[in-house]
């Protein structure tokens, strides 16, 4: 079963992805280029698919849009993409709070993924995405040498 959602952006840092979600003009595409500067990867702007393999959600960039993104002031660039699996939605919020003071999930395809109210627009923005996929985000397996499994 796939799923397709259009109006998020989505990146890989460190072979899991941040789904970025929020109203339109938010900032989602912001947020992942700076990611991107980083060092994340585009999974897909603007619009993703989801499917789940070995009960893990996964995102890869929609056939219609892949390798697209659209930065402000710019235009359309081209960008390499990857596929990954979901391990934390960040919703852009003006009125997120402060400290997360409950736990909140996002369902997709039957997969509960943690949620983060997110606020918009600071100069640090990518450096708190960074830190909240390292303290809140899921941690999923990724291949090692040998084809062994480890945990990130």
């Amino acid at each position: 079963m796939t799923e397709t959602l259009f109006n998020v952006s989505c990146v890989s840092l460190g072979g899991r992805a941040i789904l970025i979600s929020g109203p339109p003009g938010s900032g989602k595409s912001s947020l992942a280029l700076a990611l991107i500067d980083r060092g994340a990867q585009l999974v897909g702007d603007d619009g993703i698919s989801l499917d789940i393999s070995d009960d893990v959600l996964v995102a890869s960039p929609p056939p219609e849009t892949a390798g697209k993104m659209e930065v402000r002031n710019v235009g359309i660039v081209e960008l390499p993409t990857t596929t990954a699996p979901v391990a934390l939605v960040l919703h852009l919020n003006p009125e997120a709070p402060r400290f997360p003071l409950e736990d909140q999930h996002r369902k997709f395809l039957g997969i509960q993924i943690p949620l983060i109210d997110f606020r918009p627009g600071d100069a640090v923005q990518a450096l708190r995405a960074q830190y909240a996929l390292d303290k809140h985000g899921l941690r999923v397996p990724s291949p090692s040498p040998g084809g062994a499994t480890k945990a990130r």
